[in-house]
């Protein structure tokens, strides 16, 4: 009689539960489907539409649904902020009744992020009422509470969710220009809520560079009045990023690093490296190599290049700038400045010319402004440049053209029968690139006894030379000529070189880079 009394209260209780069970829970599918809907109508402050949901309640908790779109208020046309084409749900009567859902699987999620302040938030504001003397506006009091964008009433929580075939679409604030849009293969989430930071692990796609993104990390609590504003945290790997997308360049290039912040202003420390970088125009690989600190706006893609260290071979690389989008143009432009304080100009000159040995070595350094436009051109053809640089000790690895420098040395003294002595040239000058020409609107070198000043250009593709100038030696003409008769006959020629103490000859420099060819300037000549 005991035993069937413990039995009967057991049953009873049982009895109970099951009654507050189906009490609190939506178990069927049309209830089910409501209570969705408005959930997360309320906790995202959105429009939400579920075209169709089927739910199983036993043996364990088992849904099925399609069509979800989840739009904020006021957007109008703009597409849908979270998009799923089916999911299902799996779970247990227990752990819903706790607001635990066990299992959650999406399949084609789209999350679609607009500009930060755009139309639809504009309307919302001009709607509102300003604050006035007396009168707080609407928002203030929400605006002065931490994490105002969020309900403070208790939500689910599902305790794993995995996603598969999403993306994730960054809307641009002008109409013309294409969105930005990461391919995600496989994300996965961990104690996901409206009210908590979200462990996440995802596989995605990057489009340009295409290359792997494994990420992981933490997102959330989502900023439901402005998902600009949701925090993340977590570490990335990149690999196999193939650089001839770019026009003009190829490599393949890995990343790693660190990124943290808001989804409008994401803080990223990170690293590359690109073992077999090349340029077209040059086409000899070299190892680069960068530590990079940037920020990036999560909303439109553009980034902020607060310090890039890069490295190849001999020299070091310092650069800051951005990668923003243009107004009417497509794709991004890179700005940056550019310095060189420890460099080599064999290695530059190694990604530029084509031949086996660089034509020249010396110390480099140098500045500039880097601007790198959006388009389908080789980088050669769109890079622009304009800057300073100097070489010290700067050498030519052409024998011929090295002894035409000593040559000039030697003369530039007053001593051509001179023994044959290795003269270092120092160089310094502006520069300015467009259009695949190097110009050169002021350069000037020296060696031990003359000095020269040119202007011109250098065409990188066909390599051909174009420089007038002047040659400045210390020597008389006819003393850079030497004795014997032919110097006797130049000193004639010694008072019309002649300015302040020195001769002053008008030169120019034709031909190729291969080739050379050096020559009195005489339209020069005879206009003085």
């Amino acid at each position: 009689m005991k035993l069937r009394g413990i039995v009967a209260a057991v049953v009873l209780v049982l009895i109970a539960f099951v009654g507050v069970v189906v009490w609190r829970l939506p178990i069927t599918s049309d209830r089910l489907r409501a209570k969705v809907i408005e959930t997360l109508s309320d906790r995202l402050d959105s429009d939400v539409e579920l075209s169709s949901l089927a739910v199983r309640a036993f043996p364990r908790l088992h849904a099925e649904g399609g069509g979800l779109t989840i739009k904020r208020r006021g957007q109008g046309g703009r597409p849908p902020l979270i998009s799923v084409k089916s999911f299902t749900v799996d779970g247990d009567l227990l752990g819903l009744y706790r607001k635990h859902v066990g299992r959650v699987e999406l399949v084609g999620l789209d999350i679609q992020i607009p500009p930060k302040n755009d139309e639809a938030s504009q309307d919302k504001t001009d709607g509102e009422q300003t604050a006035g003397p007396g009168r707080p506006g609407p928002t203030a009091e929400k605006d002065s509470q931490p994490g105002s964008g969020r309900s403070s009433k208790g939500g689910i929580v599902v305790d794993s969710m995995v996603t598969t075939d999403a993306r994730l679409v960054i809307i641009p604030r002008e109409s013309d220009k294409s969105p930005k849009v990461w391919n995600i293969h496989k994300l996965h989430m961990t104690s996901v809520g409206a009210e908590t930071a979200m462990p996440f692990e995802a596989t995605l796609t990057n489009a340009i560079p295409p290359g792997e993104i494994e990420t992981s990390g933490r997102f959330g609590p989502w900023e439901r009045e402005e998902p600009g504003a949701t925090p993340l945290d977590g570490i990335f790997s990149f690999a196999k990023a193939d650089l001839s997308v770019f026009k003009g360049i190829s490599g393949i290039l890995s990343a790693h690093g660190t990124f943290g912040g808001k989804l409008e202003r994401i803080d990223i420390h990170g690293e590359t490296s690109t073992p077999d970088f090349t340029v077209a125009v040059g086409g000899h690989p070299v190892p680069l190599n960068t530590k990079y600190h940037s920020q990036v706006d999560g909303t439109n893609g553009n980034t902020i290049l607060e310090r890039i260290d890069a490295s190849f071979l001999n020299t070091a690389i310092v650069a800051k700038g951005a990668v923003i989008d243009l107004p009417g143009d497509p794709g991004r432009q890179v700005s940056m400045n550019v310095t060189i304080d420890r460099g080599r100009l064999e290695d530059l000159l190694k990604l530029a010319v084509k031949t086996p040995t660089p034509p020249m070595q010396g110390a480099l350094k140098l500045s500039t402004r880097f601007i790198l436009p959006p388009g389908d051109k080789d980088v050669v053809e769109k890079l622009q440049l304009k800057g300073q640089f100097s070489i010290a000790g700067g050498r030519f690895t052409s024998d011929e053209v090295q002894q035409k420098i000593n040559d000039l040395s030697r003369r530039g003294r007053g001593k051509p029968a001179a023994a044959p002595q290795q003269v270092a040239s120092d160089f310094k000058g502006d520069f300015s690139l467009a259009n695949g020409v190097l110009g050169l609107p002021k350069v000037s070198f020296s060696v031990p006894g003359a000095g020269v000043n040119l202007t011109g250009q250098y065409a990188l593709r066909r390599e051909t030379l174009g420089f007038k100038g002047e040659l400045t030696m210390d020597a008389t003409v006819s003393e850079a000529a030497g004795g014997g008769l032919k110097g006797r006959l130049l000193k004639v020629m010694d008072p019309i070189f002649q300015k302040n103490g020195r001769t002053v000859i008008p030169i120019k420099i034709t031909g190729t880079r291969q080739a050379p060819a050096f020559g009195l300037d005489a339209g020069a000549l005879f206009k003085k």
